[in-house]
């Protein structure tokens, strides 16, 4: 499950200890009236740019890459208010971009259409985009791979020549180089194919495609990642090439003993219902094996471990220099085990083990093995946080490579001497920066290496790396509003801007961060209207996820866009990261173990207090609570559970029980239900069904093969039979995401009304 991300990363963030007004406005000599405040309410210009726009995050590049010499940049861009993507490339030395390939260009007016699978990859990638939605260079960075709508082409660099592939079996899946670059493997209809681009067919065109695969049956896939691997675990992939291009490994799925859950078009009843295997909580997941298989075709062989004990395959990794490496896990993830193994014979041998009473988070960086497998980088939360750690070959530790106070994110790069590693980390936990971490010795036993801060600003820093670390692309959103794609080089120094030519929001949120003085020292924000006036006391809305896996209180001010619009309706949005979010540590983490709400809601209750107590412009009486799919689950809660606080709510994509939420997830927090079916009833909407005295809106997409439509209808049913007053407003059509322009405006819309209508507008404080 991933949090619904309302806004985009830009903007600007005031930090302050008072309750004053807006930055650089004057206070009004007057109070403004509640009968004064409605003239303003509501107006859509800003809310219609905001989704025209895709939270003015059309227009940026992205997924940008580094050709191996440094010699280019290539990226993709849209235009301003438009999903269709066009492949730039950037030239480092002279500051110069051009487009190198469009959609339009080769599709010259045919629809792009993908596959009902293609699109459930995509949703598990969150992609919305259209056009060049992704390509791939090849090692040598001389050849473009790029899909387009059901083809395939590869593109000369220098010289744009575009070559199609042979399109016959199926819609491509997953298309990817060979290490040579002179074949694309590809996924068609479950199966695995090869296309050798040197090869001439009969007719005299090059590239020739043959199948390496068969499946067994129509439930059997090969090379082809599972549900709750694309959702849960982070791992898109389901095949990947040896290092030296003989062979390919990939997975085998059986989803037969699975249950099919099945999504109807409500708006087209005499279309198909789209079935998709779904596995619950309790219930069967799919089957994998893992197999080798030559280049050349030939018989497979299977790779062999525990699978009775581990069933999931969380990782796999295969580089240069070093053995196939999988990461797997025991159905619980109190166990994951790490195996190198034999390719002629599929058997493995253990490289470490990690146990945790609770669960294991994944890191999917890891392992990261050093040039000529000298060892691997390693991360562990053993000590009670992330900490970077480098392994021998045979999987000892050797040693501990970050402090745990260092506040570990993420592995961003390795140079190629395998001497120093670019992490991203932070003490801070809504802040993210870069920095360098040696990998040689420390100076003395028992110290760490120095790691050296390669940024201050506030705000979250990312950083893309060319191979051979000559070049890297430096990405800002910053506490200041800033967005840069700043190109630097080897030694940090900037050199160039690739250019954004989004649209600049029209406005910077007017936020706080704060950190509360109490038990926890959570951190909050508060976005107060533009026009604030600190004589009124506003009714408040609690913007929450509140769930495990997302931050929503980060130094970046872009993403307070939408909260800002919707505290311009006459609110002051609160947010609040509490227990069970992440960047906190181990503890801090876990403490949603085996019941999914009540530390979540125990701490945003007690942070809205406090933020109340502090902040005497929240008007406590009158509180309203919103989110998106754990937050939405949240909302639900807090309204039925907490009614002398929250005053309303609105659950966007709620979990009505996690009996009907999928495995990986779920029974990562919850156990098996069991085992703990008092977590599962405590932590069910439906149990508090019977209580809710507030005003609740749900909102829920009719398609959403996430979080199943099949929860707001349980919802609904479930007050609906205890007589508890209820709005329901499906979006007909939209899975877990939103990404139509119209309907985000018509949505927010939506949702600023029921909170004025429920909460009213900003009064005159009560002089006692």
């Amino acid at each position: 499950m991933h949090l619904f991300n309302t806004a985009a990363p830009t903007a600007l963030i005031v930090l302050s200890a008072c309750s004053s007004g807006a930055l650089g406005q004057e206070a009004p000599s007057e109070p403004t009236s509640a009968a004064q405040v409605p003239n303003e309410m509501m107006e859509t210009a800003f809310l219609e740019q905001f989704a025209e726009t895709y939270r003015f995050r059309l227009g940026r590049p992205g997924q940008i890459r580094i050709t191996p010499k440094g010699d280019a940049i290539l990226f993709l861009r849209s235009q301003p208010r438009s999903f269709v993507n066009d492949l730039w490339t950037y030239d480092p030395a002279t500051g110069e971009e051009k487009i190198l390939l469009t959609a339009e260009s080769i599709l010259r007016g045919q629809e792009e259409e993908l596959s009902a699978e293609e699109l459930a990859r995509r949703e598990r990638m969150r992609m919305t985009s259209r056009g060049i939605a992704t390509f791939q260079l090849s090692r040598d960075g001389e050849r473009i791979l790029v899909p387009l709508a059901d083809r395939l082409f590869v593109i000369e660099r220098s010289s744009g020549k575009a070559l199609e592939l042979p399109h016959e079996g199926g819609f491509p899946t997953d298309p990817r180089f060979s290490p040579s670059g002179k074949q694309v493997s590809v996924v068609r209809d479950g199966d695995l194919w090869l296309i050798d681009l040197e090869a001439k067919q009969a007719n005299g065109r090059r590239a020739a495609q043959r199948r390496l695969t068969t499946r067994s049956g129509p439930h059997v896939t090969n090379g082809v990642a599972e549900f709750v691997a694309q959702e849960e675990m982070g791992r898109f992939a389901g095949y990947w090439w040896s290092p030296d291009g003989s062979l390919i490994v990939y997975q085998e799925v059986d989803t037969s003993g699975v249950e099919t859950a099945y999504i109807a078009d409500s708006m087209r009843p005499q279309a198909q219902p789209q079935p998709w295997p779904y596995p619950r909580p309790g219930q069967p997941n799919v089957q994998i094996r893992l197999g080798l298989i030559p280049v050349e075709g030939g018989e497979t062989t299977w790779i062999g471990w525990d699978q009775t004990t581990y069933p999931y395959l969380a990782t796999v990794r295969w580089q240069a220099g070093a053995p196939l490496t999988l990461l797997v896990q025991n159905r619980l993830q109190t166990e994951e085990v790490l195996l190198a193994v034999d390719p002629a014979k599929g058997e493995t041998r253990t490289l470490l083990v990690e146990r945790d009473p609770a669960w294991i988070n994944l890191d999917q960086s890891m392992p990261h093995w050093l040039p000529e497998g000298r060892g691997f980088l390693w991360t562990s939360e053993r000590s009670g946080r992330w900490q970077l750690e480098l392994r021998s070959p045979k999987g000892k530790l050797e040693r501990v490579l970050t402090a745990p106070d260092l506040g570990y994110r993420g592995l961003l790069h390795v140079n190629r001497e395998g001497s120093e590693a670019i992490v991203s980390a932070s003490a801070n936990p809504t802040e993210t920066h870069l920095y360098r971490v040696p990998l040689q010795a420390a100076a003395k036993d028992g110290e760490l290496p120095e790691a050296v801060a390669l940024t201050s600003d506030p705000g979250e820093h990312a950083a893309i790396f060319a191979g051979d670390h000559s070049l890297h692309v430096h990405i800002l959103s910053s506490l200041a509003g800033e967005n840069r794609f700043t190109v630097r080089d080897r030694e940090g120094a900037p050199i160039g801007q690739l250019r954004s030519v989004a649209e600049t929001p029209p406005f910077l949120p007017n936020i706080e961060l704060v950190e509360l003085a109490n038990e926890h020292a959570m951190r909050a924000a508060l976005i107060r209207p533009r026009s604030f006036d600190p004589r009124l006391r506003y009714p408040v809305i609690a913007y929450v996820y509140a769930g495990p896996k997302a931050q929503v209180v980060t130094a970046s001010r872009e993403r307070w866009l939408l909260q800002q619009w919707i505290a311009d309706q006459g609110f002051v949005v609160v947010s609040i990261d509490g227990r069970g979010t992440p960047s906190r540590g181990r503890e801090w983490e876990r403490a949603i173990h085996r019941n999914l709400i009540d530390v979540p809601l125990e701490d945003q209750v007690a942070g809205i207090r406090a933020l109340g107590a502090r902040f005497p412009e929240l008007d406590m009486d009158r509180i309203g609570v919103y989110g998106w799919s754990f937050g939405g689950y949240f909302a639900s809660m807090a309204v039925m559970r907490r009614p002398e606080l929250f005053k309303a709510g609105v659950a966007g994509a709620p979990v009505a029980d996690w009996l009907d939420y999928d495995t990986h997830y779920t029974e990562r927090y919850l156990d098996l239900p069991r085992t703990n079916p008092e977590g599962y009833e405590a932590s069910s909407v439906l149990t508090y069904a019977s209580e809710l005295s507030r005003p609740l809106l749900v909102i829920h997409g009719t398609a959403d093969d996430n979080v199943y439509f099949t929860h707001a209808l349980k919802i609904s049913n479930a007050l609906f039979r205890a007589g508890k007053k209820h709005e329901f407003l499906p979006l007909a059509g939209f899975t877990h995401m939103v990404p139509d322009p119209l309907v985000t405006t018509r949505l927010y819309t939506r949702i600023a009304s029921f909170f004025r209508e429920e909460l009213g507008a900003p009064q005159a404080a009560q002089v006692p």
